[in-house]
């Protein structure tokens, strides 16, 4: 199997051609996997969601409490 990875823009028409290597043979059967991004959210008003929205996400919280738990011996020290 040969993987192949082209970044395309999406155009007006909503057309996106793919250039094949001259080394794959006329009529080789193909799989095409679109896979596409998220538009980031940059807006002030979506930051602060997203900031809210971690006060509730179990993942976000254990690492948060992972990490502290590592700094804690060192939050003992003077400095």
């Amino acid at each position: 199997m040969i993987a192949l990875r082209q970044l395309k823009r999406v155009p007006k028409n909503h057309k996106i051609v793919i250039e094949v290597p001259a080394s794959i043979h006329e009529n080789q059967m193909m799989e095409v996997i679109l896979l596409f991004k998220e538009t980031p959210k940059n807006s002030r008003a979506d930051k602060l969601a997203q900031l809210k929205a971690s006060q509730h996400d179990g993942l976000f919280l254990s690492d948060l409490q992972m990490i502290s738990d590592d700094f804690a011996d060192v939050d003992g020290e003077k400095w």
